[in-house]
């Protein structure tokens, strides 16, 4: 099944604007299959490489930049881009003895090692493009949200013929980053067992406020250690961690981030539930769904809303508040409910921040209100809301 990205015009756009653009996202997203889709689209005349690959790397032999300029008139695609950061100033020379638009495009799978490069030798010649896992917009209603939450959105488990051939694939996507990618990402010599340890506890604990002293104390390596294990496991789109929001207030506020697995597939495949019926009955379905919710609204809105979480030490939460411009706009229960009952402390969050627009989110509900928020499920909210914020 052909599945249309809906960052396709957007990456054509960036592309007829910048010399150069840099696609963003996780191995195995998807960000190859893009690339070659728009050389096929604009009939360019394509050069694609592989800077992981030897073969390719041979062909750069002892001068990448005369190799390069000879195929100057076609659109060069360099595929993990990080691994070879010899070339970020060989690309600035290039684009800046021909400022042609739509002349390079860099893919890569860690935001640390790119950044750094691009920064120190790219600035105002490249724009940005982050791709994600598939989102909900682009594969609803041709497969069920039951199916995206469940697999996540990276193309070859999502489309897998069954469940067992989903968890297969990301149980090796999962291996091959604990034994090797983070490795080569990232230049660190890390410790295999702490990689996948840590990436579990996460699991386990999705959703949950980060504590370091915690991961130290129970795999034994020291605060700094899981740290920049943390950073690692972010830097390559594998967690994020959503922050706080901080107000003026005089109460008490949880200054603590938490933490989530990013695509809700690997997030099942790291706990071993294998099929959906085991979800239902796993403790971690209520968490499990909150994630889900959360990836596909930071997946989905306008770049101009900044998410947060907001929590008091007295008890007073709110799942998600979106913000812009420094002002609170929206809070958000998310309830894995279809008849759900909010907490006291949401209504007390929402006197707090004095917003507006609130929500709460269900995976099937009819759309009707509560006191002062909307109940609503997460396609509804996602089609017909969360751009009017």
């Amino acid at each position: 099944m052909d599945i249309a990205r809906s960052d396709f015009e957007n990456l054509l756009k960036k592309m007829n604007n910048s010399p150069a653009v840099v696609i963003l996202g996780p191995r195995q997203v998807g960000k190859t299959t893009l690339s070659l889709q728009v050389a096929n689209n604009k009939e360019h005349n394509c050069l694609y490489l592989d800077l992981e690959s030897p073969r390719d790397l041979a062909k750069f032999g002892e001068d990448a930049e005369t190799f390069l300029e000879y195929h100057q008139n076609k659109l060069i695609i360099l595929d993990e881009i990080q691994s070879q950061p010899f070339l970020f100033p060989i690309l600035r020379s290039l684009i800046d003895s021909n400022r042609k638009n739509g002349r390079f495009l860099l893919l890569g799978s860690a935001t640390p090692g790119l950044v750094k490069g691009v920064s120190e030798s790219l600035t105002g010649r490249v724009s940005y493009l982050d791709l994600n896992p598939l989102k909900l917009q682009e594969v609803f209603p041709r497969l069920s949200l039951q199916q995206h939450w469940f697999r996540g959105g990276f193309p070859m488990a999502l489309l897998a013929p069954d469940d067992d051939t989903y968890i297969e694939w990301m149980e090796g996507l999962i291996r091959t980053y604990v034994q090797n990618d983070l490795t080569n990402l990232f230049g660190y010599n890390l410790t295999p067992s702490i990689t996948g340890k840590l990436w579990i506890m996460l699991a386990n604990n999705h959703g949950q406020l980060l504590n370091l002293q915690d991961y130290s104390r129970s795999i034994g390596v020291t605060t700094p250690v899981i740290s920049r294990y943390i950073d690692l496991l972010e830097g390559a789109f594998l967690i994020y961690r959503l922050q706080p929001w901080f107000t003026n207030s005089s109460k008490r506020l949880i200054k603590s981030p938490k933490v989530y697995i990013k695509d809700s597939g690997i997030l099942h495949a790291l706990l071993s539930i294998t099929h959906f019926d085991q979800l239902t009955y796993n403790t971690i379905i209520g968490a499990s769904w909150e994630g889900y919710v959360i990836e596909q609204i930071m997946y989905h809105k306008p770049k101009t809303l900044k998410m947060y979480f907001y929590r008091t030490h007295t008890g007073t939460e709110v799942d998600l508040v979106l913000v812009k411009a420094e002002k609170p706009l929206a809070c958000i229960e998310i309830k894995y409910s279809n008849a759900p009952k909010p907490t006291k402390g949401f209504f007390i969050g929402i006197e707090d921040m004095g917003t507006k627009n609130n929500f709460i989110i269900t995976p099937a509900s009819d759309t009707y209100p509560y006191k002062n928020a909307l109940v609503c499920n997460v396609i509804e909210f996602i089609n017909n809301h969360l751009s009017l914020i």
